[in-house]
């Protein structure tokens, strides 16, 4: 059952590039006490994860730190190397966007999250998806029914919901 409003996150051990390579991340650690936004695309460089949903974020850095937000994080199921490359490449790391990797899927499973396309190779992927959390609780929800689309998780239709 997907993760819902009111719910707490798991916590999961996720991935990031570090400056002497990846670094294991305590989900936990990032949430506990904070403000945070989440938010998980399908794959790094796929087309609406690259055009449309990181930049969302991009533009709307400075408003959510506005709004008192801790911190923004991006989700995806690949590895550190190519968060860190993909990080780069969007403009979301020197924005102060964190790009962690979920590379085993285990986050974005335990959460209800995951998907499968083969036809598209997609496998054991996140959907697509924006949360505001408070202290490791879901406050906020925005998850897409098609993954392939960028509207009620964008960076904009978030800030406007909390």
């Amino acid at each position: 059952m997907p993760i819902s409003v009111g719910d707490t996150l798991p916590d999961a051990t996720l991935v990031q590039m570090g400056a002497d390579g990846p670094e294991q991340v305590q989900l936990s650690d990032k949430v506990k006490g904070r403000k945070v936004v989440i938010f998980a695309v399908p794959g790094a460089f796929t087309p609406t994860c690259h055009s449309a949903h990181v930049p969302s974020f991009v533009r709307t850095k400075g408003d959510f730190d506005a709004k008192g937000v801790d911190e923004i994080i991006c989700i995806s199921v690949n590895d550190p190397f190519v968060m860190g490359a993909w990080g780069e490449a969007t403009g979301a790391t020197a924005a102060g966007i964190t790009m962690l990797g979920d590379a085993e899927s285990a986050f974005t499973t335990a959460i209800g999250m995951d998907f499968t396309a083969p036809p598209a190779g997609l496998i054991a992927r996140s959907g697509r998806y924006a949360m505001y959390v408070e202290d490791g609780v879901v406050k906020v929800l925005h998850a897409e029914e098609n993954p392939g689309v960028c509207e009620t998780s964008g960076g904009e239709a978030l800030l406007s919901a909390i």
